[in-house]
């Protein structure tokens, strides 16, 4: 299985095609809309790699993504940026799902 960019800048898109993943780069809501229909169409493709900036902008399109296809895996990354989640996201993500305080 592959690995797929759909990312939101440039630089993001050029070092993960250093490292041999191939993707786009898009802007626009329907951009990422048709980028996304047609990475889930392809049956190679496994694991979709997305900046950070499509789950804060788009997270109509990325939860309807993931709630209604078991594959590909989608996977937020930051980029150049940084992370825009806080410093504990993990711990909290944990308390949420198993109810209790770590």
């Amino acid at each position: 299985m592959k690995m797929f960019l759909i990312s939101d800048n440039v630089d993001t898109y050029t070092g993960m095609r250093l490292a041999g993943v191939e993707g786009v780069v898009v802007h626009e809501r329907e951009e990422l809309r048709d980028a996304l229909e047609k990475t889930i169409s392809n049956k190679e493709i496994g694991i979709i790699l997305l900046t950070e900036k499509f789950g804060r902008e788009f997270p109509d399109i990325i939860d309807d993504v993931k709630l209604n296809h078991k594959l590909p895996l989608i996977i937020e990354i930051p980029d150049r940026h940084g992370t825009g989640r806080k410093a504990d996201f993990i711990t909290s993500y944990v308390n949420e799902a198993i109810g209790l305080k770590l």
